[in-house]
């Protein structure tokens, strides 16, 4: 899978071209600490003066890289990919090799990061659930009222708690329909495209 770069990306990248490889391997090293702690202005400013260049510049710069190493690290990119995809940057081919070499340096520590940063949804854990059916009542003999209940046990940061629902089956059934709806609409080739584009 190859990773596509907007042109605002490319431009941000193309101050790589003119620096030399101490100076990107230092980049790179500021980036990874800036996955970890936020962003540090007075790094930008530091870098800017020694480098005779504008602070915007450099902090593109890095952070160009960084959504380079971030997103190739998020799709497990193989060599050959990284490479083709960094290959359309028109970068000297000892800059694309150093790229490639920062990438799989740094890959694991990134994705590790990443998964840290990632927030703890509640996800299923269990699914208890009753069907109740009134026949009749005092006021109506003979009548069919159904009522499911359902417990649905949920778990988030080692957690559990549990939520009770209830619902007539005409309303489940609709919510089905939804949900199956939902999920064949995912299945189209706009969503992944979309879906490919969010990771």
């Amino acid at each position: 899978m190859l990773l596509v770069l907007a042109e605002e990306h490319k431009e941000h990248l193309g101050f790589l071209t003119r620096v030399d490889s101490a100076v990107i391997g230092e980049f790179c090293r500021i980036a990874v600490e800036f996955l970890k702690k936020g962003s540090n202005p007075k790094i930008f400013e530091g870098a800017a003066r020694k480098l005779s260049v504008s602070t915007e510049t450099v902090q593109h710069g890095v952070e160009g890289l960084m959504y380079l190493l971030t997103e190739s690290s998020k799709m497990m990119i193989s060599e050959v990919d990284f490479q083709d995809s960094v290959l359309v940057l028109g970068f000297p081919e000892d800059l694309n090799k150093l790229l490639l070499q920062l990438y799989l340096d740094n890959r694991k520590e990134i994705r590790s990061i990443l998964n840290e940063l990632a927030p703890d949804f509640p996800h299923y854990h269990n699914l208890e659930w009753r069907l109740d059916v009134q026949l009749a009542s005092r006021a109506l003999r003979q009548q069919i009222k159904p009522l499911l209940t359902l417990k649905l046990h949920l778990e988030q940061n080692g957690r559990r708690n549990a939520n009770v629902l209830q619902t007539d089956p005409a309303t489940l059934l609709h919510l089905i329909r939804k949900l199956e709806q939902a999920l064949g609409e995912m299945k189209t080739n706009h969503c992944r495209r979309i879906v490919r584009n969010i990771k």
